[in-house]
């Protein structure tokens, strides 16, 4: 058997198992397992789904072939139009299915954790992290995600000098994670009277939220300390101490949040923060020993590397890692940012399929 069609028959058949699984009754008493077979089912489907169209159109293909043999001249023209018409299908599908096939980080289909920071530039840096917040904040809406803020420091002039929050939703790391590193914003800012254009930036890390099962921290590796709510933060900031801070030790990952109504709020938040952060650094430190460049050539998630400008004056967004621009900058700040992250997946599958 071709071993593309083994691997799909295998995947068919852990489908099939998986829609058993979900209905003894033991699965159906536990809601982790039955979310954890329901999320393994549901990033199945599409390549089931897929395989089942490109079964039934090689099988009319066989058929219409079948046809050809035939003595009726109107029967045999008939074949031979609907073999023109199905072949482009067939290897439209067939292409389709090496894109389902290339292995995926596990984590794509999870919740992803975005951590936004002004950086170079002073106030206009936090003002852009606001922008670059509400932007996110947008495109989240028009594909029917939630965002939950976790962690949200405001800066006097505006924006942000740090701010952290959740965005819920189906596929939201494996489609977010390529925005990690320093987007460069060019424009005359606010402040600036004698109407000079300006450079800052603000850095952006993305980690996908990592549930206890998946990653398991030492709780003896962990410092927590609780502390007063501090700065801003709006009416329902406690005077007690509520703030937590999570300390973890061997890497020395910090993370503070205040922000919630409670101290045991603060507490989860805290942890589910110092999850993906952990997470996130272990992994960069086992793909640094395999040797290998992690995110592929698209880059590292690092926050120095520089990975985007919006050029304001020229309504202009170029991404230099694709080399992709879009003269659109106005509409992607108001969340229209499809384009640009559609680029970025097609490119990191077109190096997976050459193997890189």
């Amino acid at each position: 058997m071709n071993p593309m069609i083994e691997r799909l028959e295998s995947i068919v058949s852990r489908y099939n198992e998986l829609g058993e699984l979900l209905l003894k009754p033991e699965t159906l008493a536990d809601n982790r397992l039955m979310a954890k077979y329901a999320k393994e089912q549901a990033s199945l489907t599409q390549v089931v789904e897929t395989y089942a169209e490109y079964k039934k159109v090689n099988e009319e293909l066989e058929a219409a072939h079948e046809l050809l043999s035939e003595k009726d001249e109107e029967m045999k023209e008939m074949a031979k139009m609907e073999i023109e018409e199905l072949e482009p299908k067939k290897e439209e599908l067939h292409q389709k299915l090496e894109i389902l096939l290339i292995p995926k980080d596990p984590m794509d289909e999870n919740n992803a954790i975005v951590e936004i920071r002004g950086a170079a530039g002073g106030d206009e840096g936090n003002i852009f992290a606001g922008d670059l917040f509400r932007m996110y904040s947008r495109y989240a809406e028009t594909v029917g995600w939630k965002i939950e803020v976790m962690e949200e420091s405001p800066a006097e002039a505006g924006g942000f000098s740090l701010i952290s929050f959740m965005v819920k939703g189906p596929h939201a790391y494996g489609a977010l994670k390529f925005e990690s590193g320093s987007h460069r914003v060019q424009r005359v800012p606010k402040t600036e009277s004698a109407g000079r254009i300006h450079t800052s930036t603000a850095t952006v890390l993305v980690s996908p939220e990592v549930e206890e099962d998946d990653f398991d921290i030492d709780p003896n590796d962990l410092e927590i300390e609780t502390c007063r709510s501090s700065g801003a933060g709006g009416q329902h900031i406690n005077k007690t101490d509520s703030a937590v801070r999570i300390v973890h030790k061997p890497t020395g990952i910090v993370v503070k949040c205040q922000d919630g109504r409670s101290q045991h709020a603060n507490k989860e938040t805290a942890m589910r923060l110092i999850r993906a952060r952990v997470y996130e650094d272990h992994m960069e430190k086992e793909a640094a020993k395999a040797g290998e460049e992690r995110r592929n050539k698209i880059g590292t998630g690092d926050r120095s590397e520089k990975i985007r400008t919006y050029n304001y004056p020229q309504n202009r967004v170029t991404d230099h890692r694709i080399n992709f621009t879009l003269n659109q900058l106005d509409r992607v700040m108001e969340g229209k940012l499809g384009d640009i992250l559609a680029a970025l997946e097609e490119y990191d599958q077109k190096l997976k399929l050459a193997g890189k």
